[in-house]
């Protein structure tokens, strides 16, 4: 299997980022697990690693603290599109994010950019759908207590 180049898109602001620097730990079907450091410098955390979950339409990343110390979890909601022949993913992000503070406290935030980017024509009606379906779906997970299931790959790794 052929290693990915990987690339962030964004509907708000407007942006396709190529994440030259992220380093590929593990590669299936199924997903791709990252380490990265931050694009631009950030107070509350510096690096971290992410799981893309290739067919359930979400990323898990691990937010860390200068000192290693966990921040939190932050599950986007993507959509990925895979160009084989160039070997490259995309995942376009979907606006609507989960925060999964180490305390157990959870956030939903930025549904209100979905709405907006649906109401502005960035968004389809079926990537609407898709996006709120997803989720649920991820939220089904947490608050089923079955979250550990989605950290048990990067979590395998050490990270």
């Amino acid at each position: 299997m052929n290693t990915f180049q990987l690339y962030r898109k964004r509907l708000i602001p407007a942006e396709c980022i190529l994440l030259k620097d992220d380093v590929i730990l593990k590669q299936t079907d199924d997903l791709i697990i990252t380490s990265w450091k931050t694009l631009n410098p950030k107070i509350a955390f510096s690096h971290g690693c992410s799981c893309y979950f290739l067919k359930e339409g979400f990323k898990l990343s691990k937010f860390y603290r200068q000192d290693n110390s966990l921040l939190y979890w932050y599950c986007d909601i993507v959509e990925y599109a895979q160009d084989e022949s160039a070997h490259t993913l995309t995942a376009t992000d979907l606006l609507a994010d989960v925060i999964v503070y180490p305390d157990g406290r959870i956030k939903v935030v930025d549904l209100d950019e979905l709405a907006q980017a649906f109401e502005t024509g960035l968004l389809t009606a079926s990537q609407l759908s898709a996006a709120l379906r997803q989720l649920n779906h991820l939220l089904t997970y947490i608050y089923k207590d079955k979250f550990d299931q989605l950290q048990a790959p990067i979590e395998s790794l050490g990270l």
